[in-house]
Formats: C-alpha cells, sequence, structure tokens
C-alpha cells in the first residue's frame, strides 16, 4: 500500500487544528480563572525577535489552509483581525473546515506538480508538490504549532505533551 500525499497531511493537520482549538479553550479558562487580559496572552513571544502567539496561530492555520494549493486552488483567506482566543478559536475553526473539504484525489495527483507560491511581498518560490508538503508546508506548520504551546505553557497555561499531540490514533495497554 502506498503512501499518499493526503494520508500523509491531512489527518496529522486536522489532528493537530483540534488540540490548538482544545489548547485555546484551556487558555480561555486560565485567562478568566487568573483575571489575566486576553491580549496579554495574544501578544505573548519567547523572544523579542519573534512573532507574537496571536501570529503564530495565524501561521499554523494559514499552512492548514496552504494545503489548497496542493489539491489545485488557492488558501482561502482569513484576515488577521483577531482580538481575543475566541476570535482565533474561530479561525482554527474555518481552517480546519477548509482542510476537511479539500480533494484528496488532488492532492494526491500533485506530487510532481509544479507548485508556486508567495514568498514574502514581492517574491515567489515553485517547488514540486510532495516538496512543497515536506519541505514547506508541514514544517512551517508544525514549528509555529510548537511555538504556540510553548508561549502558552510558559504563561502557566496548564497544557501537557498529550494537550499538543491531540487525539492521537492509538490504542493503549
Amino acid at each position: 500500500m502506498s503512501y499518499s500525499l493526503s494520508a500523509a497531511a491531512i489527518p496529522a493537520v486536522e489532528m493537530q487544528l483540534n488540540a490548538l482549538s482544545n489548547i485555546l479553550d484551556k487558555a480561555i479558562a486560565y485567562c478568566e480563572a487568573k483575571k489575566v487580559d486576553q491580549t496579554v496572552v495574544l501578544g505573548l513571544r519567547l523572544t523579542p525577535d519573534m512573532f507574537p502567539f496571536s501570529r503564530q496561530v495565524q501561521i499554523v492555520t494559514g499552512q492548514a489552509r496552504n494545503l489548497a494549493r496542493l489539491a489545485g486552488g488557492e488558501p482561502t483567506k482569513i484576515e488577521n483581525t483577531e482580538a481575543n482566543l475566541a476570535d482565533l478559536k474561530a479561525r482554527v475553526s474555518k481552517s480546519l473546515e477548509v482542510v476537511k473539504g479539500l480533494d484528496r484525489n488532488a492532492i494526491d495527483g500533485a506530487a510532481d506538480k509544479d507548485i508556486t507560491f508567495p514568498m514574502g511581498p514581492t517574491k515567489k518560490a515553485t517547488m514540486k508538490g510532495a516538496d512543497y508538503l515536506r519541505h514547506f508546508v508541514l514544517p512551517n506548520f508544525y514549528f509555529h504549532m510548537t511555538t504556540a504551546y510553548a508561549l502558552l505553557r510558559q504563561a502557566g497555561v496548564d497544557n501537557g505533551k498529550m494537550d499538543f499531540l491531540g487525539q492521537v490514533p492509538m490504542t493503549m495497554s
């Protein structure tokens, strides 16, 4: 049995977006319990030259929607206007809907197709579909997902490793 691009991408991204939604629930509960202004959480950074928490979530969801390029389309645009954690949670939900609606057969047929995408405001890059997934989308997705998780963990939100991993398809004995 071959392992397809859609099998490599869709379940993992869906699982992580669901985990991110649950982590955001914990962040909301943390802010309510500790009387923390949510704008403080939105602005959390690991270091001054890194994006804040809100932007980390925006990038995670953007990378998820970038899978649309493998299906022959362009990513659904969502404006970066989130003012609180509930807004970020809604963004995650919208992105999850997009990912669930992608044509898996089209994604699977994109391994050797050229995928062209923006690299900053003025440049474009082109990669084969399989390389785009393996070397651009998934690494960026996981980097920003991990950073978002770490920011909340550092702030005191009670997130553990299983919160990050989400609903891993496994059985325990």
